[in-house]
């Protein structure tokens, strides 16, 4: 396998020994599993072109290189020995790749998640954006919306951060649904030793129309809705106008999900802003650069060919 990387991850740059903040050029990556449509290249790439930088951001798909997701680690070590200043991680494997690294920002051990990968010094640097990413767009796109009740659907690398996020942003209880139900207990503990007792449950699928009935809103953090897994996460009956909806999934940046909540009259929130955000404070990682985060987010819209991202209004 270690050929294979090597052949895939070439390096194309010249590296030198100074601080991220001085350098001129950059060589990055995105890791994960059908990540074709991922929009992050050009995003990343857009930015670094308005700064000046000569900066290239590689998708790594372990389909392609015909690895199993537990291989991340052989693929973070040929990215760190082919001279990569760092690399995002995607599903599944956020959480898988926390074992490989050299050290954790606290807020990714908190998590149990990492996104982004900074290589310093040799070594490997783990920490996770989504959650920062998810709360700038979250506070920006739907600001006055109640937060007593949450549901939030998914408790893989996306859900940690983003039920991190709503409970850093004020949310009283957020319950976790997930198939298995052991990962969603585990988050729902994880959770309330961070945040306190009761402030997280976890269940099951087969309780969501009881909890959807008194809810306030949903957090949708599955792959169900992107390009490669079309189609809703839960029955279409199960929502109703009093609910709000925030999506992670971004490409497309309408889901079925956001479609058909909207079509009843649920204020929704695509995942445009999460990937803007979270992808600003990535680029700031790798670089030590400032991003311009709200030109990002209209590049984000621009890429995925709509007017602009979600502002978190009923249309």
């Amino acid at each position: 396998m270690t050929n294979v990387l090597v052949r895939t991850l070439v390096r194309p740059l010249r590296r030198s020994r100074v601080t991220k903040d001085a350098k001129d050029s950059y060589l990055v990556g995105l890791i994960g599993s059908g990540i074709g449509p991922s929009l992050s290249p050009a995003l990343h790439e857009r930015e670094a072109d308005r700064q000046g930088l000569r900066y290239l951001y590689r998708l790594i798909d372990i389909d392609t290189l015909g690895v199993p997701p537990e291989a991340v680690g052989d693929v973070v070590r040929a990215a760190r020995d082919l001279g990569f200043d760092g690399l995002n991680i995607t599903h599944p494997c956020k959480q898988l790749v926390i074992g490989h690294l050299d050290e954790i920002a606290p807020q990714a051990e908190a998590l149990g998640a990492v996104n982004t990968v900074v290589f310093e010094d040799g070594r490997a640097v783990g920490h996770n954006t989504d959650v920062t990413g998810f709360a700038a767009s979250f506070a920006r796109g739907l600001p006055d919306v109640p937060l007593e009740r949450v549901v939030q659907l998914g408790a893989g690398g996306a859900g940690a951060a983003v039920a991190h996020a709503m409970l850093t942003l004020g949310a009283e209880r957020v319950t976790v649904v997930d198939a298995l139900a052991d990962r969603a207990a585990g988050l729902a503990a994880s959770l309330n030793r961070h945040f306190g007792e009761g402030r997280a449950a976890p269940a099951t699928p087969d309780r969501l129309a009881g909890l959807l009935a008194g809810a306030d809103g949903i957090v949708h953090a599955t792959p169900t809705g992107m390009a490669a897994h079309p189609g809703l996460p839960l029955p279409a009956e199960l929502l109703h106008p009093g609910l709000w909806i925030a999506e992670v999934v971004y490409r497309p940046l309408e889901t079925e999900l956001l479609r058909t909540a909207r079509a009843i009259g649920c204020a929704a929130l695509d995942g445009g802003g999460m990937a803007a955000f979270q992808a600003a404070d990535a680029f700031r990682l790798f670089t030590g650069r400032g991003p311009d985060s709200l030109r990002m987010l209209a590049d984000i819209a621009d890429l995925a060919g709509v007017a602009e991202p979600s502002a978190g209004h009923a249309v």
